[in-house]
């Protein structure tokens, strides 16, 4: 049998290790900070809905509509682009540059309720809005109860999802 050294702050030193390996694609990447950040940047992205449509908007400020592509495919929205930096002139001395620059490429999962037929999207002053009409037959509707001891009466319904229609 084997004499273990018991070390109380092993336990610590794992969980460390785990913080370190959980966190080490979010955190700020080491080195001088005052340098250019390529790659790094994501555009901020809203995603709603209503009664007839989804909307997505994404915030792709300073960019072309030239500088990404937008597509659907297999219920998935792609929004893929690159903002570049640009150095204005060769005289151009830069203290200090925050604002982060590189390819991007986001994509989010459509509900089964949206179809990309008829979808539309505008660019404007830096906001990208696409929008995507639900399909007919998930849309909320009314249906009537007949009775033959009282008038008809409507009742509301909501659209299912395809996990419960198919249940």
């Amino acid at each position: 049998m084997n004499i273990v050294r018991y070390d109380p702050f092993r336990e610590l030193h794992s969980l460390q290790d785990e913080m370190t390996r959980l966190f080490a694609g979010v955190a700020p990447r080491s080195g001088n900070r005052d340098e250019v950040s390529f790659g790094a940047w994501n555009p901020n992205v809203d995603i709603f809905e209503d009664k007839d449509k989804l909307v997505l908007e994404a915030e792709l400020p300073g960019m072309k509509r030239d500088d990404f592509e937008l597509s659907v495919e297999n219920n998935v929205i792609t929004l893929k682009g690159e903002r570049r930096f640009e150095k204005k002139t060769n005289e151009d001395n830069y203290h200090r540059v925050e604002r982060s620059y590189g390819s991007f490429t986001r994509s989010f999962t459509l509900p089964q309720t949206v179809s990309s037929e008829g979808a539309e999207a505008e660019f404007k002053d830096g906001i990208l809005k696409v929008t995507l009409p639900k399909r007919e037959d998930t849309k909320a509707r009314k249906i009537e109860i007949k009775s033959v001891d009282s008038e008809p009466k409507t009742i509301d319904t909501k659209a299912t999802d395809a996990k419960t229609a198919n249940a």
